[in-house]
């Protein structure tokens, strides 16, 4: 065991008690170790600017700033990076957003420990991990190309619209993403004229639908 390459690894959390069930697990494993924990999406944006990990375990439905946002920024710079999806949502939007964005794995919440270290063994080895209470016809719908549509909304219109369904003001977006409450508002008419939704709660539900947050929120 003591010639296995050490494996380095963020774990990406809004609820610390998981965090905490999966350093366990995972600090059971000789080659295997966590170097840093984040709470939200952005925090761990912030991390791999400082620290380069070998895996990335990361809830999909994260506040602030959600995984898939989070695994597209990341891998932009970073490429190298393996991620892994967690999320309790088998749900096709949630899956596909995580492909596309460049995750290497997903990994439902309800899986057992042997599920998650197979996970990180797999994707260290360069090769996808579709969790086994997933359809697995999934990846080979990845594969193909189908069933991807266009996103009518940039990255930056998604990351406004994930805070407006999270409840957020103008204001407050702004100084989150460092930007006038101004050009949040002109962000949050160039939103509602794409997708031809015009009240909060349409824009909720949306996000949910598309998976940018969720409910548990």
């Amino acid at each position: 065991m003591s010639n296995l390459k050490e494996i380095k690894i963020i774990l990406a959390d809004d609820h610390k008690l998981l965090r905490d069930g999966l350093k366990n697990i995972i600090e059971q494993r000789s080659n295997m170790q966590i170097i840093a924990e984040a709470s939200n999406g952005r925090e761990v944006v912030k991390l791999c600017t400082k620290i380069t990990p070998d895996v990335i375990i990361m809830d999909v439905s994260m506040p602030d700033l959600n995984g898939v946002e989070a695994a597209r920024q990341i891998l932009k710079s970073s490429p190298e990076i393996k991620i892994i999806g967690l999320s309790m949502h088998s749900s096709k939007q949630f899956i596909r957003g995580m492909f596309k964005a460049g995750a290497f794995g997903y990994l439902l919440k309800d899986g057992d420990s042997d599920e998650l270290i197979t996970a990180i063994t797999t994707v260290m080895q360069h090769k996808r991990y579709l969790s086994k209470g997933v359809n697995q016809d999934f990846l080979n719908l990845f594969k193909k190309g189908e069933g991807i549509e266009k996103e009518p909304l940039s990255t930056r219109e998604k990351e406004v619209l994930q805070l407006i369904a999270e409840g957020k003001s103008s204001k407050i977006i702004g100084e989150k993403l460092f930007l006038s409450s101004k050009t949040v508002d002109v962000h949050r008419n160039n939103i509602m004229k794409k997708i031809d939704l015009y009240t909060i709660p349409e824009l909720t539900k949306y996000a949910i639908q598309k998976g940018l947050t969720s409910l548990e929120l």
